[in-house]
């Protein structure tokens, strides 16, 4: 049985493999179930702002021109597509190789961090919302999008059999459910949340609690 450290070295060579059809295959479903998720979550971004699992910069065009943006992420291939896509969009970005599970960053460094379509691949996602909430500041904004467990039966059964090839594959899970977690969080409110496309897709805004 493989340990954890083969798995995530297997699901990261996976990645940097992915990140030269990435941007084509991702691009389809941007088009037909995502819709303007990428434009909704970035138009929010303000201040110093942390992406996580940036991937290959697809979030970049939409990033408004004020906000100071930090990303990471596990593929170095995937980073090297993301450096390109800064540099040609004249978008200035730090952006650096990280794990979500184990953010280099201090305290409250963040006025808005964000993931977008990133949760569903990151091996203990919950790990990782705790670490995005403990870099961002009180009243700092943490925005999501990701595809989630439907709210159609059909369609999670459906999943359910994805995720017996697309798990142990890539590490991509298709039953998770981000907002479960941000609920039960004693130092965030949820501001927003909007779900569609057979439940499958769900953006979320919440905000961390304002020290007294």
């Amino acid at each position: 049985m493989a340990t954890s450290n083969e798995r995530s070295a297997r699901w990261n060579r996976y990645w940097d493999k992915k990140s030269a059809t990435y941007d084509r295959e991702i691009g389809f479903f941007d088009r037909h179930l995502f819709g303007d998720s990428r434009q909704w979550v970035c138009g929010q971004a303000t201040g110093d702002v942390l992406e996580v699992a940036i991937g290959t910069g697809l979030n970049l065009p939409f990033y408004p021109d004020t906000v100071r943006l930090t990303g990471i992420d596990w593929s170095e291939q995937m980073l090297d597509r993301a450096r390109a896509r800064a540099a040609d969009l004249g978008h200035p970005a730090a952006l650096q190789q990280a794990d979500a599970h184990h953010l280099p960053f201090d305290d409250a460094s963040f006025d808005t961090v964000v993931c977008t379509f990133g949760l569903c691949a990151i091996p203990d996602h919950t790990l990782a919302l705790a670490e995005m909430t403990r870099v961002l500041r009180p009243g700092g904004r943490l925005i999501l999008v990701d595809h989630i467990r439907s709210s159609t039966g059909p369609v999670r059964a459906v999943q359910r059999l994805l995720e017996l090839v697309t798990v142990p594959l890539g590490g991509e899970h298709f039953l998770r459910r981000p907002l479960d977690h941000l609920r039960a969080a004693s130092n965030l409110d949820i501001d927003r949340v909007e779900r569609f496309t057979l439940g499958l897709v769900e953006r979320v805004v919440a905000r961390k609690t304002a020290t007294t």
